[in-house]
Parts: structure tokens; C-alpha cells; sequence
């Protein structure tokens, strides 16, 4: 049997429903060598027959030759590949599994455009989709965690409460720590479950916003969070306006 790298992946995905990482092929590739040669070198004993001993040696060859196929590590990169090599294969041919990339490794999931049927096996009811609040909330945590609701707020411009509960429940969204602010309020960052639910491998992925820069978004946020007090000259008022009538009543009748 010849060695094919993408075969034995996909086997091990459909072997499982949790996520298989690089390290765990590693570990497979070299279990199959350490217990291959075990196997080459302590043979079973061959059971009583007419035929010589000799014809087993074509049979042992035939083994080293399969076992000197697969090679004795396969690196990061190599696995890698295979997988990327292997996800292209499944979306040209419209395959009704994909290869979701997460945090903990690979795993075979049903694609999107057969989602519909699995749910209705199991009768179970269609996602919800979040909100464009609970979404703006989320692009928010994801760019600037740890961040705090104020900043949020300050950033947003309204109230996150709703939003950031909803992420909360999703578990998208948790309490990462306190802030070193006066009334330590609490940090929110991204869970591994954001990195599923985007089908990103590490926050490092995130598109890369031209916008604003961290600092300028910071600046920004001071600002709102801590807004100064505006004068006359700010607005271009004379620095000294003269004070108005006393009174807006017309002269007394006589």
C-alpha cells in the first residue's frame, strides 16, 4: 500500500469528532514505525505448513518496502501543506465535509451548504446570526483586548450592555482580568471559541485594519472618556463678551 499523506489525515479526522493537531500525526507516524519494527524484528511464528521458510522472505521484503515509504518524521510544514492540499481537493469536488483550522488542531466538520440537512436530522433549529451590535461589539473586543466596557462604549458610542451579554452567552466573549483604573474595571478578550466560530487558527489572522492605528484608537478613547471643558475662545467667542441687556422688556410705558 502506498503511503498518501492526505488519506491518512482525512482517516484520522473521520476517526473523530475532536480536533487532531500536528503533534498528534507526529505521534501516530511514529507509533506506526516503533511498532512496525518491533513487528520486522520479532516476527510470529509461522504456522506448520509444507511450504519452506524461505517463502516468508519475500513477504518480509514486501513489508520493509511499505514501512520504508512512510518517513520517520513529518514536519510542521508538511502536514500542513497536506492539509491545505487536501481542503482544495474537498472544495473543488463540493465535498460535504470541510476542514475547519482551529486553535487545537483540525477537524472534519459538514459543510455549510449541507448544514441545513443535519440539523433537520437531529431536529435541532437554525443558528441564530448575531446582531450588527453584537457584531460591532465582537470586531471591537477582537481588535482591542483586553478592553474594557467604557472603552467600548467610548468607541461604539452607546450603551454594549445587550451586545456584551449576548457574547457573553455565546462564550465568544469572557473576563480576561481587571484593568489598572481607578475602580479596576473588568478586561474582555476573545475565547478559542471566537477562533472556531471565524474559522481562524490565531488572532494573528485578523484582517489588518488601515484605519487607525492602536495608538491613535487610544488617544481617541482617552478623549472621550475624559472630555475637557470648552470655553468661549474654543468655539470663537470673544474671550470677554459683553454682557447682554438687563432686561429683554422694552421702556416702561409713561
Amino acid at each position: 500500500m502506498e503511503f498518501n499523506l492526505k488519506k491518512i489525515i482525512k482517516a484520522l479526522l473521520l476517526s473523530t469528532s475532536e480536533a487532531v493537531s500536528i503533534k498528534d500525526i507526529q505521534k501516530v507516524v511514529q507509533r506506526y514505525h516503533a511498532q512496525s519494527a518491533a513487528a520486522v524484528a520479532d516476527p510470529a511464528e509461522p504456522a506448520a505448513s509444507d511450504a519452506p521458510a524461505a517463502s516468508a522472505a519475500p513477504v518480509q521484503e514486501v513489508i520493509q518496502d511499505i514501512i520504508d515509504q512512510v518517513p520517520t518524521l513529518l514536519t510542521a510544514t508538511q502536514i500542513r501543506e497536506a492539509v491545505d492540499a487536501l481542503e482544495a481537493e474537498m472544495r473543488e469536488a463540493n465535498d460535504s465535509s470541510r476542514i475547519l483550522q482551529g486553535p487545537e488542531g483540525f477537524r472534519l466538520v459538514i459543510s455549510p451548504a449541507y448544514s441545513d440537512w443535519v440539523r433537520l436530522l437531529r431536529g435541532e433549529p437554525r443558528p441564530q446570526r448575531l446582531s450588527p451590535a453584537s457584531l460591532e461589539t465582537l470586531s471591537i473586543v477582537a481588535y482591542r483586548q483586553p478592553v474594557t466596557r467604557p472603552e467600548m462604549e467610548a468607541i461604539r458610542g452607546v450603551s454594549v450592555d445587550s451586545a456584551l451579554t449576548r457574547l457573553l452567552e455565546l462564550e465568544l466573549v469572557a473576563v480576561t482580568g481587571r484593568a489598572e483604573l481607578p475602580g479596576r474595571p473588568l478586561q474582555y478578550g476573545t475565547t478559542d471559541r471566537f477562533l472556531d466560530f471565524t474559522g481562524l487558527r490565531s488572532l494573528g489572522e485578523l484582517p489588518a485594519s488601515d484605519v487607525l492605528s492602536p495608538a491613535q484608537i487610544s488617544e481617541w478613547i482617552a478623549r472621550a472618556t475624559a472630555p475637557t471643558a470648552v470655553g468661549d475662545a474654543d468655539v470663537g467667542l470673544p474671550a470677554d463678551s459683553p454682557a447682554g441687556p438687563a432686561s429683554a422688556e422694552g421702556p416702561a410705558v409713561t
